[in-house]
């Protein structure tokens, strides 16, 4: 499903690309002949628009042979819109180039040389922007279901859970998770928050039938290439994509690093991404950015420890062990939203717990007090937060700090979100919050974990805004 549609989208993004780059000329014939930017023209230079007609198919046929044997248009599932800048403004430089040399070869006092710059910095814009504006037509429509392959995951073991995680945070890729099989009785009958447990392998022809499936990424251990090699048969009879991934003696997917030694392949461990310089940058980032929040807040801060104080009783920061990096427990600072009592109360209210795993969230908890229920939904009361970051005990993206309680119910795989410094904001508050089951929670937070860049914190920071604004799971 997924390659038919890219195959129709391609189609039309050339079509749409032949437009925008006669688009893109005329606009610089505007801007040099009309608007003259940077440099008159003189009245004997003058060109008229008619003369730079072979120019233009000359200079769109380049353009398009360039973006063509650089796969610009070829299928290519999760390339970023990013990569698609590269390939453009490459392709658009060596095409203008091309052309400029020809142009100087053919006429050399005739033509205008500066009108080519001007219509390669158009046409980047031009086609960046289309790229935008379809990217935000495919996502919509991924949204309902279409263009999209349904998977079928084999596996519930790291392996198969590192597939699923980043199934379900990159919604770019064009896949669509219909749930999981694997043959251990626990994991079999037993969902991943949202993601359906279906059962045992013995059931995944009906599964495919059933569901509509597209494709099967098979994540099983080498000790059982017989059965994989049985599913990929199965899935074959059936017309249905099959595909394993390999498990590497069990080595997590974000640590296995691939060497060539002279045709021989080598496999080893890599560091993970949250380490030695990277690890330094991300904390000075957080000192930074916390020392301006601080400084930009404070008033704000004052103002809500006053209402805090003339509401309620009680003291105004509540203080409260949390797990940090490491297993190492520290005291995070937040603005009190409940009542002075409210631990005391919390075992009264538990059969009212609307969350699963080992959280307790209540939507209508009736121990927040007037100005707590506006801090929660605005995420306010995390401001006090920042100086736990100062301290190097958080940091401004991370995953969500988590109660001794909370850790003490951990299985193994849930401890993994324990190797890095929480977060004041992060993968899991951003797509959710308290709306989120905990096992996905945690699928996001070791996404993050292992996924880690610069280009991801940044892009976490500017979703926590609309997050925050519209407070979605803010309960």
């Amino acid at each position: 499903m997924y390659k038919r549609t890219w195959r129709w989208f391609s189609l039309a993004t050339i079509i749409l690309d032949v437009i925008l780059l006669n688009v893109a000329f005329l606009i610089a014939y505007w801007m040099r002949y009309e608007v003259q930017w940077f440099r008159e023209v003189i009245e004997a230079n003058f060109v008229p628009f008619e003369a730079y007609f072979p120019d233009v198919i000359l200079l769109t046929v380049i353009i398009l042979s360039v973006f063509v044997l650089e796969g610009l248009y070829r299928y290519h599932r999760g390339r970023s819109w990013l990569d698609e800048m590269a390939l453009i403004f490459q392709g658009t430089v060596t095409g203008i180039s091309v052309m400029i040399i020809l142009s100087l070869l053919a006429r050399p006092l005739l033509r205008s040389r500066l009108i080519f710059a001007y219509d390669a910095a158009v046409i980047i814009i031009l086609l960046g922007l289309s790229r935008l504006v379809m990217r935000s037509l495919m996502a919509y429509l991924r949204k309902r279901g279409l263009g999209v392959d349904k998977v079928l995951v084999v596996g519930a073991g790291e392996t198969g859970r590192a597939v699923m995680r980043n199934i379900m945070v990159r919604p770019e890729l064009g896949y669509q998770l219909v749930g999981f099989v694997d043959d251990a009785p626990e994991k079999a009958n037993a969902d991943l928050g949202r993601i359906r447990a279906l059962g045992d392998t013995s059931q995944i022809p009906q599964i495919i039938q059933g569901h509509a499936v597209d494709e099967v990424i098979v994540t099983l251990p080498w000790m059982s290439h017989r059965k994989m090699m049985s599913i990929a048969d199965q899935c074959k009879r059936q017309n249905v994509v099959a595909k394993i991934v390999p498990d590497v003696f069990q080595l997590r997917l974000s640590e296995v690093d691939i060497d060539d030694l002279d045709g021989v392949p080598l496999i080893g461990l890599k560091d993970s991404p949250l380490q030695g310089g990277n690890q330094a940058i991300k904390r000075a980032i957080d000192l930074l950015g916390a020392a301006c929040g601080l400084l930009v807040a404070w008033p704000f801060m004052l103002l809500i420890a006053l209402l805090i104080k003339l509401d309620s009783h009680g003291p105004v920061i509540f203080r409260q062990t949390r797990i940090g990096r490491d297993e190492e427990p520290f005291i995070c600072y937040k603005f009190r939203t409940m009542c002075h009592d409210a631990d005391a109360r919390k075992e009264d209210l538990r059969a009212l717990n609307e969350s699963d795993g080992p959280l307790f969230k209540m939507r209508d908890d009736p121990r927040r007090t007037r100005v707590g229920r506006w801090l929660r939904r605005a995420s306010l009361d995390e401001l006090p937060q920042l100086y736990n970051v100062l301290r190097g005990e958080m940091s401004l993206v991370g995953p969500r700090p988590a109660t001794p309680d909370e850790v003490r119910q951990y299985t193994p795989w849930h401890m993994r979100r324990l190797q890095v410094a929480p977060g004041m904001t992060g993968l899991w508050q951003v797509s959710g919050r308290s709306e989120l089951p905990f096992e996905e929670g945690v699928l996001l937070d070791l996404y993050y974990i292992e996924s880690w860049s610069l280009m991801l914190d940044f892009k976490i920071l500017l979703r926590t805004i609309p997050a925050a604004l519209f407070a979605r799971g803010a309960f």
